[in-house]
């Protein structure tokens, strides 16, 4: 049968500098190298399996490999893409749901890149923060209506999530990616003072040392859920909707569930772990409040109840009924997040930008008198400090992030996380790619990645005349927007540079 698909990339060799060493053989899941059947001297590439995951490139001792896009044009046309047709191609072939990983690559408007931060000059001085204190740390949480003036009868504070830096690590669960992944942002979590989600595999025993700074989540398939999961963390998070694919459930295919999977999530080795689009025990608003009280009383209302939902038209309605219903804190996840794997066309056209959301929620909320009855978190790539600074004076009280994460533990964003042969150890449950991420190296990358961020916050804020986050929240006037139209400006908040 003919295969019309060409690769989509070329792994050019140099011969000069190739030495037949064999650690691209060795080093690829996707079995791309390989030594010529007929003559153990010559190097052969099978280029239709190339992910360009760039494992072979770079452990390469001579650098002899490049990878580059396939240069094979087809015939030009603005409605039918050369992808269009490459994907028709491949669901002829198989008659299959596309499926991706990570988020979107759709050039959709990217409005943290359209937005510019205001700074201090003579009337409002600048800040030193390498002189002048910067309050970096926040708590994530109901607070009370007022304060009790009393010192001796103190205001009795609802659950608290304090965090050192307002940055977490998202939800990302055990199967999805790999215990040696997970446990690397816990140690990394535990040694910033801030939180990592454990998505909702369940908790894998190995990571209770680090509990303390544990979100754990509660996901329509209920895997993993149980009273001393709901204890063992410093957070609930109740998953209704995931920004990459709202309204979507989840799949975690039979094969990546192998024994400390089927033990953490409580499910039978080598089934297929599906969660479904919704909550079968929600259905309304209501619902939602019997789940969050029925947790809070599991949990003795000590831990704060967050509901994780997906960046969609009516997101402000939702997050209301949301905070109405008791919850502590909404999670507002937005359509260019990651996922280990989605349908394609959900991926790419469902949903809306988390800065859009963000910004109609929090004024929801403020129009509405309960703002201070929840706080609001940020997800759906955060990809580097301004960013963090542009969601807060939208709206945030702090921001998850998955991706960024994963690249500072060596993901190269190929985003085939669905295929279970991530050669760099992370979106894979195979023993001999997964111990290629060791997590008592590892996770210092992911430290100095939030400890870079958190001292660029307090510079830019600094530069603003802001000293703590708390101020810089919901702080629009800070923003102005470049290169955007009327409608955008005004639903999210702010004005034209220049005005």
């Amino acid at each position: 049968m003919i295969d019309y698909s060409l690769p989509e990339f070329l792994v050019d060799r140099d011969l000069n500098r190739c030495i037949q060493c064999g650690v691209c053989v060795r080093q690829c899941a996707n079995e791309v190298h390989a030594f010529a059947p007929n003559d153990p001297k010559k190097m052969i590439v099978d280029e239709r399996k190339c992910v360009n995951c760039q494992r072979c490139v770079t452990l390469c001792p001579t650098h002899a490999l490049s990878i580059r896009k396939h240069p094979n044009q087809m015939r030009e046309s603005a409605n039918w893409q050369p992808q269009l047709i490459k994907e028709i191609f491949k669901q002829a072939d198989t008659g299959a749901v596309l499926l991706s990983g990570m988020g979107t690559p759709q050039p959709y408007p990217v409005y943290w890149d359209k937005m510019l931060l205001n700074a201090s000059q003579v009337t409002n001085p600048s800040i030193d923060p390498l002189r002048e204190p910067m309050e970096t740390r926040t708590f994530l949480g109901r607070k009370p209506e007022r304060f009790s003036p009393d010192v001796k009868n103190p205001t009795v504070m609802p659950p608290q999530l304090e965090l050192k830096t307002p940055i977490m690590f998202s939800a990302m669960s055990f199967g999805s990616i790999s215990l040696n992944a997970q446990k690397s942002l816990a140690m990394a979590a535990q040694e910033l003072g801030t939180a990592f989600n454990c998505g909702e595999g369940g908790l894998h025993h190995d990571l209770l040392p680090y509990a303390k700074n544990c979100v754990v989540q509660v996901a329509s398939g209920r895997f993993g859920v149980y009273k001393d999961y709901l204890m063992n963390c410093a957070a609930v998070e109740i998953k209704i909707g995931q920004g990459a694919k709202p309204g979507i459930g989840g799949h975690l295919p039979g094969e990546k569930v192998n024994e400390e999977v089927s033990r953490t999530r409580r499910i039978p080795q080598g089934t297929d772990s599906i969660s479904p689009a919704p909550h079968h025990d929600i259905y309304s608003i209501e619902d939602l409040r019997q789940l969050i009280y029925a947790i809070k009383e599991a949990t003795n209302y000590t831990k704060p109840v967050f509901v994780k939902i997906a960046a969609v038209h009516n997101a402000a309605a939702i997050a209301s009924g949301t905070a109405r219903a008791g919850a502590d804190a909404i999670v507002i996840d937005g359509f260019r997040g990651g996922t280990g794997a989605a349908p394609t066309r959900v991926r790419d056209n469902v949903g809306i930008p988390v800065e859009l959301a963000l910004a109609v929620i929090d004024q929801r909320l403020r129009d509405e008198g309960i703002r201070q009855q929840v706080s609001l978190i940020a997800t759906g790539s955060i990809r580097c400090s301004t960013d963090v600074v542009k969601a807060i004076a939208l709206g945030a009280d702090a921001v998850y992030i998955a991706s960024a994460a994963l690249i500072s533990l060596g993901c190269h964003m190929c985003r085939n996380c669905y295929t279970g042969k991530c050669n760099w150890g992370i979106a894979t449950q195979r023993e001999d790619l997964t111990r290629r991420l060791n997590p008592e190296h590892s996770y210092h990358r992911a430290v100095n990645l939030i400890n870079a961020w958190t001292h660029e916050i307090t510079e830019i804020m600094g530069g603003m005349g802001i000293n703590a986050v708390d101020s810089l929240r919901s702080n629009r006037k800070a923003l102005r927007g470049i290169g955007l139209n009327d409608s955008e400006l005004r639903v999210l908040g702010i004005s034209a540079a220049g005005e």
